[in-house]
């Protein structure tokens, strides 16, 4: 098994990796965030610290769009809330962060949401808008829930890592490598295509991201994202 396949398999459970298989992505795994101008953030801003991300915006959304999106791993600190408090699209005051799967643009994705408040939980859901593909178009419309389960506490100062993968219909979710939750996705994620990437509301963090790399995919950014 090559490096690559190692750790691609010991990114997410749910790759359903079996001892000497190929890289189950078909690419070539990296660690994305040894490359930060890879990062494309769509809302928010971050600085560069010891190879990692460090966000400090109350909105922030960000993809690497080389990734295949069927897994990703996400290595943070949390660092605790951001000064200032923004509300979501829809209204809703929410500190959270967490991992974007086969996101094709902001209204069209998977989300694994790490949920601090106003209810701590661990949260998976699909945004579907066929033909719509920014944030006039979407807005937070399009929401699909899928699973909440119970989540771990977070302080200021600790490191985790957040980890998911999509093999056929079904997504994995663990956190330091404890399975978290299992489960089917709607039908509507089958014809997602798109890449891995980051979200948080209202939190300070410090974060890498992990995730394999597709074949011969292009960097593009788009400037506008939606919830």
């Amino acid at each position: 098994m090559t490096a690559g396949a190692r750790w691609a398999c010991a990114l997410a459970v749910a790759l359903g990796c079996a001892r000497g298989q190929a890289d189950p992505g078909g690419g070539t795994a990296q660690a994305i965030a040894d490359d930060l101008p890879a990062w494309c953030a769509t809302k928010g801003r971050f600085a560069a610290v010891d190879g990692a991300a460090a966000i400090d915006a109350p909105t922030f959304r960000a993809v690497a769009p080389t990734t295949t999106g069927d897994a990703a791993e996400l290595d943070f600190t949390y660092r605790g809330p951001t000064a200032k408090v923004v509300a979501l699209a829809s209204g809703q005051r929410r500190r959270q962060l967490g991992l974007k799967l086969r996101a094709e643009d902001g209204c069209n994705l998977v989300y694994v949401m790490w949920r601090l408040e106003p209810t701590r939980e661990l949260v998976v859901s699909v945004k579907r808008n066929p033909g719509k593909h920014d944030h006039r178009g979407c807005g937070a419309g399009g929401y699909t829930d899928v699973a909440a389960v119970p989540a771990p506490a977070l302080a200021a100062g600790d490191h985790r890592v957040l980890a998911a993968g999509i093999v056929d219909d079904t997504l994995t979710v663990t956190i330091d490598g404890v399975e978290q939750w299992r489960g089917p996705l709607p039908a509507g994620a089958r014809a997602l295509r798109g890449a891995a990437g980051v979200r948080s509301d209202n939190v300070a963090w410090t974060a890498r991201l992990r995730a394999p790399l597709a074949a011969g995919a292009a960097a593009r950014c788009r400037a506008a994202d939606g919830d």
